[in-house]
């Protein structure tokens, strides 16, 4: 797992303070000793701390390291609740209906990445998807350069058996139903940026359809010509395909028979689903059938990093999302 390995080395090298939310999890608290014994992140555990005391004495597993932090103990809380009433206010916050929200540790885990006191979040093996990109949008906010905030699965292709190599972006997966066509050229571009961050290599994108260069017609397809087309307007030096079906867009040979101009010539890199029915089905067919790793979803398009975990994660899955995050959090620094 090169890329993944890489990403481990680049966070090892220059770790960064992520904040965990459901710190009394189990599988958190094995995460939060895992990451801080390898070195690649500062981490912060949030809960009743006696009870992650206990949990972790439990699992047999030593916080040495960790910061430990009850959000409605914090000295930090009157300050974080007074900045959501400032950010909130205007839709509707109150400063009671603010104290009492920090006290939750997602708010208080985003409020902290907000305000400088951590780097990134990692949050979703309890909270729900929508909780947790709610509480990102409404409180970190959005990247400047950024309409929307979507998602990616990071494949990872590394058995004997696999032909085509190494790490590759799949978006959205996770997030978007059914973008328009606007919609999918920002994840199309939001996702450029995730593999040029992650996998340092120049992003490679291919707009999928059951259509290759016009081969079928139809509105879905459309979108997806349409879509590709506001990329090119706005990054021009990128090298994107579309429409493009599957084949086309991952196989040298095919390409070179169904794509006359191919900018990709058939190693993309970065693969756009249409929709999330798409996306979904297609990011599991290739992680049961096809033995992929999927790692994920990771969010792009905030201000700063905050990312989801599925609520049936391993440690093991919370440990590559934390590398991940930090990664992220330095590119963002950077």
């Amino acid at each position: 797992m090169k890329a993944l390995n890489n990403i481990f080395k680049r966070a090892g090298d220059d770790p960064r303070a992520i904040v965990l939310a459901e710190g009394e999890d189990p599988r958190i608290i094995e995460a939060a000793a895992t990451a801080t014994e390898r070195g690649i992140a500062r981490i912060t555990l949030l809960g009743n701390v006696a009870n992650i005391q206990s949990k972790a004495a439990e699992q047999g597993v030593s916080l040495a390291g960790v910061t430990l932090v009850d959000p409605s103990e914090s000295p930090a809380a009157d300050r974080y609740a007074a900045e959501l009433y400032r950010l909130r206010q205007a839709k509707g916050m109150t400063e009671e209906k603010a104290a009492e929200l920090i006290c939750d540790p997602l708010h208080f885990a985003q409020m902290m990445v907000h305000l400088d006191d951590a780097d990134g979040s990692v949050c979703g093996a309890v909270y729900t998807t929508g909780d947790t990109v709610r509480a990102a949008i409404q409180i970190i906010g959005m990247a400047p350069n950024s309409s929307m905030i979507s998602s990616f699965f990071l494949m990872m292709l590394c058995e004997s058996f696999h032909e085509l190599k190494g790490g590759v972006i799949f978006s959205d997966c996770g997030l978007v139903i059914d973008p328009n066509a606007e919609q999918l050229a920002q994840i199309a571009m939001s996702a450029s940026n995730s593999a040029r961050t992650l996998l340092n290599e120049d992003p490679k994108v291919a707009m999928l359809s059951f259509s290759t260069s016009g081969s079928a017609k139809h509105a879905a397809v459309d979108k997806v010509v349409e879509a590709t087309r506001l990329v090119k307007e706005q990054l021009p030096d990128l090298a994107i395909d579309g429409d493009v079906q599957l084949d086309a867009a991952i196989v040298a040979e095919i390409a070179e028979r169904k794509v006359a101009s191919s900018e990709t010539h058939g190693r993309a890199n970065v693969l756009i689903f249409p929709n999330l029915e798409a996306g979904n089905i297609g990011y599991k067919l290739a992680e049961r059938i096809g033995k992929a790793d999927a790692i994920g979803p990771i969010l792009q398009g905030l201000k700063k990093p905050a990312n989801d975990l599925s609520r049936g994660c391993s440690a093991n899955d919370v440990v590559n999302v934390i590398a991940i995050t930090v990664v992220q959090a330095q590119t963002a620094e950077g």
